[in-house]
């Protein structure tokens, strides 16, 4: 993996796990709806201003409902099914749960993409999930198919195939093109939940309104230049594979700015998860 990649996924890894403890904190200000679009709302506005002085032209027009689809997978679908879940799913275990993501990557790899993972590779994910199933019960009691499970599963899902449709566009678009294309029509479903989101910014604690703030600006915008920038570069399937180690450091977010504090279990599960990690990356290729 390029040095430059490495350092783009690990940016994206350190802002998405942070993001699951501001969704928590933003979420005792405001419904997962308005917290959803506000975010976003700040998100295209920092992306929109970027494209201006880049001067990143418009998609080909043949091209737009495709990346419409990917918006929708991976900015409306993804981040409206994860916060309503996160209302009954603590934030590490929501991280955990969103860990299936690099299974259903690795599968969609394989049949979208042709990529393949070699034995060690397969096994590498195993242990890696192995790892965060160990979280979810160190975390969360296990993980029983509740309501807000199943909506985090869903997104894990959704940002799949969000990852693997985007590969073959990059042979037409930069990476922060593609993330100022679908990060901007992901967020116009979202418009949505607008109705009463003046009265929310109104009435919502500043320290709400930060949390959210934060999560558009750098869970948000940067966070998908990093991850899309070391996408174009990398095999999904194996870079699909870092996300194991978001629990971890979910957890330990979580700890410093939430006050959850993680379970004997839980921390077990996150040193499997890097080991599984490790596995994938150093022996998983074919």
């Amino acid at each position: 993996m390029e040095p430059k990649a490495l350092l783009a996924a690990l940016v994206t890894l350190f802002f998405w796990a942070s993001a699951f403890a501001g969704i928590r904190a933003g979420l005792l200000g405001y419904s997962p709806g308005h917290l959803t679009l506000l975010r976003f709302l700040v998100a295209s506005s920092a992306l929109l201003l970027y494209a201006f002085f880049a001067r990143i032209p418009p998609p080909r027009g043949k091209d737009l409902p495709r990346l419409l689809v990917l918006g929708v997978l991976g900015i409306t679908l993804y981040h409206t099914a994860l916060n309503f879940g996160e209302k009954t799913v603590s934030a590490g275990a929501a991280s955990l749960l969103i860990a299936s993501g690099p299974v259903f990557t690795a599968l969609l790899s394989y049949f979208f993409l042709k990529e393949k993972l070699s034995l060690w590779g397969w096994g590498g994910i195993l242990l890696a999930f192995s790892g965060a199933a160990l979280i979810a019960f160190g975390e969360g009691g296990g993980v029983r198919l509740e309501k807000g499970a199943l909506l985090i599963l869903l997104s894990a899902l959704s940002t799949s195939f969000y990852f693997v449709l985007q590969k073959p566009l990059f042979a037409r678009y930069p990476p922060q093109a593609m993330t100022v294309y679908t990060l901007i029509l992901g967020t116009l479903p979202l418009l949505f939940f607008a109705p009463g989101l003046g009265e929310a910014l109104r009435t919502a604690p500043l320290s709400a309104t930060l949390s959210v703030v934060y999560l558009g600006l750098f869970p948000g915008a940067l966070a998908y230049f990093t991850w899309t920038y070391a996408l174009s570069k990398t095999p999904a399937s194996r870079l699909a594979s870092f996300l194991y180690l978001s629990p971890l450091l979910a957890i330990l977010i979580g700890y410093l700015w939430l006050g959850e504090v993680p379970s004997p279990l839980a921390l077990l599960g996150g040193g499997l998860a890097l080991l599984g990690v490790l596995v994938v990356n150093t022996w998983g290729r074919v």
